[in-house]
């Protein structure tokens, strides 16, 4: 089943300065094959089920690795049957809404 997913990884214990672990995530999440897109505060996501969260739980092991002592994640996730969805499809919808008012 294919998800659309935004994930934030937050490494705590490690200080202000976490842009090197999000790099870290970033190789994964594109190691892992998925569609991604970063934003300020965390990764959309797209692919299947498996992957993607397989991806999000080896995140966790590589920070771990790097000396992170703890990790909070926060994820928001869509699933759609009905229809093939993508990000693009879904950001794209809303910028012509806005293109016509």
């Amino acid at each position: 089943m294919k998800v659309i997913a935004d994930v934030s990884i937050v490494p705590l214990g490690v200080g202000v300065s976490l842009s090197k672990y999000v790099a870290e995530c970033e190789k994964i999440f594109a190691e892992a094959g998925l569609k991604t897109s970063l934003h300020a505060y965390g990764t959309n996501l797209e692919g299947e089920w498996e992957a993607v969260f397989a991806a999000i739980k080896k995140c966790h092991e590589r920070l771990h690795e790097m000396g992170v002592p703890r990790i909070s994640t926060n994820l928001r996730l869509g699933t759609r049957v009905d229809r093939p969805q993508s990000m693009e499809d879904k950001v794209r919808s809303v910028q012509e809404k806005l293109g016509s008012s």
